[in-house]
C-alpha cells in the first residue's frame, strides 16, 4: 500500500497570537493598489481638463476591455502557479480568423462560435503540454505565443478586413453605452465576468484548490485535489477568453488584422502582478487584479490626455511591473527581519 510522504504539520497559532507581519503585508497590497487607483483618479480630475467627462471615462475603460477580460482567467492561472504568455497571440488569431471567415462569406453568428472553439483548442494544447508532457508553462506558452501569431498570419496574411455588421460593431465601441451610465457593453460584460470569477476564486472549493495548488502542488495532490485536471481547465478557459477578446477587439476597431493585440501579454501580466497576485502562486485576490487593470488603464488615459508619448507610457508600464514584483518582496523581507530581531531580543530584567 502506498503511503503519503511524511510531512510536518504547520504549527497551530496560539489563541490571541498576532498574524505574521509578512502575511498581513500580502493581504494589504491589493488595498494599497486600490488606494493608488483612487489617488490617480483624484489627480486626474483636479489637473486634466475633460478627464472626468462621461465620454472620456467610457473611452478609458473600454480601451482596456480586452486586457481586463483576459486578466480574469490569468489571475486564476497565476494563483495556481502557472502563466500563459500566448494570450495576446490567441487574441490576434481570433481576430484574424474573424476577418478571414467574414471575407469568405460566413455569417457572423457562425464565426463567433468557431473562433471560441479555436480558443478552446489552443488552451487545450497549452494545458496538455503542461499537464501531460510535464513542460513548464512559461516555456510552453512562449512557444505557442509564436505558433498562434504565425497561424494568424497564415489565416489573414498582411491584409485587413473591415465592414463588419454594424449592429455588432456598435456594441463594442465606446460611443455606445449602457443607458443611464458611462459604461460600455464590453465593460459591463467584464463586470459580470469579474463577479463570477470572484465567487469562483474566493467562495468555492475550486478557488481553495487553486490556492492550495499554487502554495504547494505536491501537498495538494496528496490531499486529493485533481491538480492536472484543474490546470488543464484553467488553460482552456484562458484560451477561450483570449479568443473572445480577439472578437471584441476586432469589432471595437472595426478591423481584423493578424497583428492585433501585439504586446498585450505584457499589459495583462503587469495588471495581474501589480494587483498583488504572487507570481510564485498561492496568494492574491481578484480585487487586487481588477484594481491593477483599472490603474494601468486610467494612468494610460491620463498620460495620453497630457500628450505624453506612447514610448513613455510603455516605460511607465514596465516600471509598474518591476515595482509590483520588487516592492512587496523588499518590504516583506525588511518586516520579517525586524520581527525576528524583536523575537530574539531578550526581555528586560526587572
Amino acid at each position: 500500500m502506498t503511503t503519503a510522504p511524511d510531512t510536518k504539520a504547520a504549527p497551530t497559532p496560539r489563541a490571541g497570537s498576532k498574524p505574521s507581519p509578512v502575511r498581513s503585508l500580502a493581504l494589504r497590497w491589493d488595498t494599497a493598489v486600490g488606494v493608488l487607483l483612487v489617488a490617480v483618479l483624484v489627480v486626474g480630475l483636479g489637473t486634466t481638463e475633460g478627464f472626468g467627462s462621461a465620454e472620456n471615462l467610457a473611452f478609458a475603460f473600454n480601451d482596456i476591455a480586452e486586457v481586463a477580460i483576459i486578466a480574469l482567467p490569468m489571475t486564476l492561472l497565476v494563483v495556481a502557479g502557472q502563466v500563459d504568455l500566448s494570450v495576446a497571440s490567441m487574441l490576434g488569431l481570433g481576430s484574424a480568423l474573424t476577418g478571414a471567415l467574414w471575407e469568405a462569406g460566413w455569417a457572423f453568428e457562425t464565426i463567433v462560435p468557431v473562433v471560441l472553439l479555436v480558443g478552446v483548442a489552443g488552451g487545450l494544447l497549452n494545458g496538455w503540454l503542461v499537464t501531460k508532457v510535464g513542460l513548464p508553462s512559461l516555456a510552453v506558452t512562449i512557444g505557442t505565443l509564436a505558433l498562434y501569431r504565425g497561424l494568424a498570419s497564415v489565416a489573414l496574411g498582411s491584409d485587413a478586413v473591415t465592414d463588419f455588421p454594424q449592429v455588432y460593431a456598435d456594441w463594442a465601441v465606446d460611443t455606445t453605452t449602457v443607458p443611464g451610465t458611462f459604461l460600455t457593453y464590453p465593460v459591463l460584460l467584464f463586470i459580470v465576468l469579474a463577479a463570477v470569477t470572484a465567487v469562483v476564486l474566493h467562495a468555492t472549493g475550486l478557488g481553495r484548490s487553486l490556492f492550495a495548488i499554487g502554495s504547494q502542488e505536491e501537498a495538494a495532490y496528496f490531499a486529493g485535489i485533481r491538480v492536472k485536471r484543474i490546470k488543464l481547465l484553467l488553460f482552456v478557459v484562458t484560451g477561450l477568453f483570449s479568443a473572445f477578446a480577439g472578437v471584441v477587439f476586432t469589432l471595437r476597431y472595426g478591423s481584423a488584422r493578424a497583428d492585433n493585440g501585439l504586446g498585450f501579454e505584457m499589459l495583462v501580466i503587469a495588471s495581474v502582478l501589480l494587483g498583488g497576485i504572487d507570481f510564485d502562486g498561492g496568494k492574491g485576490t481578484l480585487f487586487g487584479a481588477v484594481a491593477g487593470v483599472l490603474l494601468i488603464g486610467v494612468l494610460k488615459n491620463l498620460l495620453t490626455l497630457n500628450d505624453i508619448a506612447n514610448e513613455v507610457q510603455v516605460i511607465v508600464t514596465g516600471l509598474l511591473l518591476v515595482a509590483s514584483v520588487l516592492t512587496p518582496r523588499v518590504i516583506a523581507t525588511v518586516v520579517e527581519r525586524r520581527h525576528r530581531r524583536a523575537a530574539n531580543t531578550p526581555a528586560p530584567q526587572p
